[in-house]
């Protein structure tokens, strides 16, 4: 079982508009409410994988109790720690015509020091029992920027594969425990390290930097642009497929649920590679968060491409002989 670790869960209001006039009064003509931070989405596009998993993420206030309902109506398996402080919102404004979506964020949760502890608790308990442990999103107070790192010491003990999908601190500590995978955007690692990564040499010679920290396999992705990735210290460039972009959120949790679910299911890591590519890809091209379903994604997998650059794997035939 997977398990998705969100410190900074969102509740989404998703408010449709036929036409949408800036400064001016619009009336809604639907709503919905979506569960979301990255581990929650990538929880829900796992679901849609067919891969069992189950999500560790706080919950507060009144925004808390509709972000419950959501989650259950959806039918994903969650295990919560209480915060006293009301989880964050979202209120998106989408003109269905345009192809545009506006976001209005409210602020982070307050997390005190008591509440990280219980978290820390918990995933004391439940790393030992999953097979993949996925970090992923931001964090939302100081108090839980170590939260991330100390649950990779906690999957590195007990030999379980770790994913980090994080920026900012959060990033940078975590780091330090060397997870096994990581994944992030380009603008969140120069933004986290302050680094520049222009050429094709620069984001290689990051990816060597992450290999001597102890990552096993990493990946770059940059929108639309090429990506660049790793598994040791094979380099890889990865050509994502070319669609109608509406709204790119949750593109990356998607990718990451393509990583995990191939992780999982013991697939190659280049068909697992192009499976995550096109569903980040299709997310894209859709106004829904991590729904991402097999014949939306499956066509753009002709389109994908994982070419190795540089270093050149050895491939050794092993088949019996006579």
């Amino acid at each position: 079982m997977i398990l998705t670790v969100t410190l900074n869960p969102l509740l989404e209001r998703r408010l449709f508009y036929p036409l949408f006039k800036r400064g001016a009064v619009n009336r809604s003509a639907r709503q919905i409410f979506y569960a979301g931070g990255k581990g929650i989405n990538v929880s829900r596009q796992l679901n849609l994988l067919g891969v069992k998993n189950s999500a560790l993420t706080f919950i507060g206030g009144n925004n808390g109790k509709v972000f419950r309902r959501v989650l259950e109506s959806e039918g994903t398996q969650a295990v919560y720690v209480n915060m006293k402080s009301e989880m964050r919102h979202a209120t998106l404004a989408i003109e269905e015509k345009a192809d545009k979506v506006t976001s209005f964020f409210g602020p982070n949760a307050e997390i005190t020091e008591r509440e990280a502890s219980e978290f820390a608790a918990r995933l004391e308990r439940m790393i030992p029992n999953c097979s993949i442990v996925i970090f992923a999103g931001s964090s939302p107070h100081p108090n839980a920027d170590d939260l991330i790192a100390y649950g990779v010491k906690i999957a590195n003990e007990h030999d379980k594969i770790s994913i980090v999908d994080t920026y900012g601190q959060a990033l940078i500590n975590a780091l330090k425990e060397s997870p096994m995978i990581v994944h992030n955007n380009l603008q969140e690692i120069e933004t986290t390290l302050g680094i520049r990564l222009k050429t094709s040499k620069d984001k290689r010679e990051f990816l060597n930097k992450l290999y001597a920290k102890g990552v096993k396999m990493a990946f770059i992705t940059d929108g639309a642009k090429t990506g660049y990735a790793s598994k040791f210290d094979f380099h890889y460039r990865l050509k994502p497929p070319k669609i109608k972009e509406i709204d790119a959120t949750g593109s990356g949790d998607a990718f990451v649920a393509g990583i995990a679910a191939g992780l999982e299911n013991g697939i190659t890591f280049n068909e697992f590679t192009k499976k995550a590519l096109a569903l980040g890809a299709a997310n894209a091209a859709s106004f829904e968060t991590c729904k991402v379903t097999k014949k939306e994604y499956s066509p753009l997998l002709e389109q994908t491409a994982v070419v190795e650059v540089g270093k050149k794997m050895k491939i050794i035939d092993d088949s019996p002989t006579i």
